[in-house]
């Protein structure tokens, strides 16, 4: 977003959310079609035009008010992710994407995880507040054939739109490539949000698939793999919740609330909606303050974003979700069709008369303020290619030592040419300035892209959760790599 002083943003919001309610604000559009720079033969064909299928929740199985009960389990599964084609998939509970888990706030989760895939893997719970043992990370593998729960109190204030992924050493690419994914939304007793806005969950990753089925996961001699290493693996085929190209109903006037969680292993989605605008109301950690009027959002992978999306087409017409050209990668392995825009899905305007919707509310939320001046130490974190602070990742050392309960300012380079999206375990942060820019507004996050040759400041305090938690470059390839490090938090 661009910058400009908190006071004047929010009178600009004031306004826009006004301006929003009478119609959607038009903008620039782009031409559509993609395709993979390899040979044509070798992937599977597009299939396209289904319906956004809603994802099923995991099954509470607790009988206590408040208490969540959960079973997940990993195993191999043969499913078909494209039409007509078998792929030998991971999955969570025979789904993928996997089942989300819906929680309230100060609900008493219990995560029951089994562990049937041929290979260690473990269940990182991505931006949830929990105890050291929970995280997932890679110092807590889960072999074939065993058991762990996952134990945690889902804290006040943290309503949101989050995640869960294994995070084992060096091999969370291929486990997430074969189906490892799925979301999790935690609500507040209190939203501010009509509840007559349509609820989606749009869950976007990409992937590669050959004729047989078959994953395209390239050896690290050969050129695409050499590019995979370099870029972080990205896929010709663009998925929502499992699909491609799905239709998403909406009716004329309707205000549809969109929590969009980018799944893919490095792709970075820049969405729009020719001729109209989102509102933007929410990122990693749950709602803004207040609303902020937006013509697109760069989501990269591992974000997510809340968004309100107007009906403002005419009953029986149709628009498009796409994602338009974004250049994060270094120029000599640039794919040659990255700026060309991409059709996420299509939205479908209901056949009938208009609805009135019920107002945005122009509060949403009170964030609470993280003061630099009760800063107790300033970080500085470089991120190199594949390595962070000129070292690869070592499981036996720490990088960082940090006293429980410390507010710190952590200063974020990014040295080379292309985007790393930094990612923090374990506690949510707020950005401070983009390239010495002031953030027009706060927010909760727990991933930031930080563009090539760009540096991003953050406040963060280590409020509970005593223990060693990752910090690492979210392209997942780059993680496998080595791009990662340890915060001791005592």
């Amino acid at each position: 977003m661009r910058s400009r002083s908190i006071v004047v943003s929010v009178l600009v919001v004031a306004l826009a959310v006004g301006a929003w309610a009478v119609a959607g604000r038009p903008f620039f559009s782009s031409s559509a079609g993609d395709s993979l720079d390899r040979p044509a033969a070798e992937l599977v064909d597009i299939p396209l035009g289904s319906i956004v299928p809603d994802a099923p929740f995991m099954r509470n199985v607790a009988d206590q008010p408040g208490t969540v009960h959960v079973a997940l389990v990993a195993a191999p599964e043969r499913l078909q992710l494209i039409d007509g084609v078998t792929s030998d998939v991971y999955a969570y509970n025979g789904r993928v994407p996997g089942p989300t888990l819906e929680l309230m706030e100060g609900d008493r989760v219990t995560v029951r995880f089994r562990n049937e895939l041929p290979e260690p893997t473990t269940v990182h719970w991505h931006g949830l507040s929990l105890p050291i043992d929970s995280d997932g990370s890679p110092l807590d593998p889960v072999a074939p054939g065993e058991e762990k729960h996952y134990t945690f109190t889902v804290l006040p204030g943290s309503a949101g739109t989050y995640w869960y992924h294994p995070h084992p050493h060096g091999e969370t690419t291929p486990q997430v490539t074969k189906g490892l994914y799925g979301a999790v939304v935690i609500r507040a007793p209190d939203d501010p949000l009509p509840a007559s806005y349509t609820e989606r969950l749009l869950v976007v990753s990409d992937n590669r698939i050959l004729a047989d089925g078959s994953f395209d996961l390239t050896e690290p001699t050969t050129l695409q793999g050499q590019i995979d290493h370099q870029n972080g693996r990205e896929g010709n085929l663009l998925f929502v919740n499992g699909e491609i190209v799905p239709t998403l109903e909406i009716r004329p006037g309707e205000i549809q609330r969109w929590r969009i969680l980018n799944a893919s292993a490095s792709r970075v989605y820049r969405l729009a909606i020719p001729g109209q605008t989102f509102l933007h109301v929410g990122n990693d950690g749950g709602l803004f303050e207040h609303p902020v009027e937006v013509e697109e959002i760069v989501l990269a992978n591992a974000e997510r974003v809340e968004v309100l999306v107007r009906g403002s087409g005419a009953p029986g017409s149709a628009t498009v979700l796409e994602t338009l050209p974004y250049d994060r990668y270094m120029p000599q392995t640039r794919p040659a069709d990255w700026n060309q825009a991409r059709q996420l899905l299509t939205l479908q305007y209901a056949d009938e008369p208009p609805v009135a919707a019920d107002p945005v509310p122009e509060v949403l939320r009170r964030i609470p303020y993280l003061d630099p001046a009760e800063a107790s130490a300033t970080r500085e974190i470089v991120m190199a290619q594949n390595m962070i602070n000129n070292r690869l990742f070592d499981m036996d050392r720490v990088d960082v030592s940090a006293s429980l309960g410390a507010t710190e300012i952590w200063l974020v380079h990014n040295v080379v040419g292309m985007d790393h999206p930094f990612h923090l375990h374990g506690f949510q942060f707020q950005i401070l300035e983009r390239n010495g820019v002031p953030e027009p507004f706060r927010s909760w996050k727990d991933t930031v892209n930080v563009p090539k040759h760009e540096t991003v400041r953050f406040i963060v305090r280590f409020a509970d959760h005593p223990g060693k938690w990752m910090f690492h470059c979210h392209i997942l390839d780059h993680e496998d790599q080595g791009m990662m490090g340890i915060v001791e938090i005592t």
